[in-house]
């Protein structure tokens, strides 16, 4: 099963979702924005693509400077700040029990096909 965080509005969230349907994968959508991860779940997820926070947020989106945080900021900072605000997950981040992927681009996303 493939958990993917889904926002509609996004033309890459779409291309992911559709290329995972074309694949015939058992997908679990998740509305993100609407159904926000908990700091947990998105630290379990940064572990799993073995990335820092930063590099799975939208560091160039409005909010982000609104907020007044940078690279700089701790970790911790960050994960908060994405499950307070969800809107500032880079999208579209599809995973299993034991990886993950950033669709960007959606063929990163045929890794969790294995």
């Amino acid at each position: 099963m493939i958990t993917y965080w889904h926002n509609p509005r996004c033309s890459k969230s779409r291309a992911g979702l559709a290329f995972f349907e074309e694949k015939g994968a058992e997908i679990d959508v998740r509305l993100y924005q609407k159904d926000g991860p908990t700091r947990e779940e998105l630290t379990r997820v940064r572990d799993m693509l073995g990335v820092k926070a930063i590099d799975m947020m939208r560091n160039k989106d409005a909010l982000f400077k609104e907020l007044g945080l940078s690279a700089e900021n701790s970790e911790d900072v960050l994960l908060q700040a994405m499950a307070d605000h969800p809107a500032l997950i880079e999208r579209p981040i599809a995973f299993t029990r034991d990886k993950a992927s950033i669709g960007r681009p959606t063929e990163a996303l045929a890794a969790l096909l294995d």
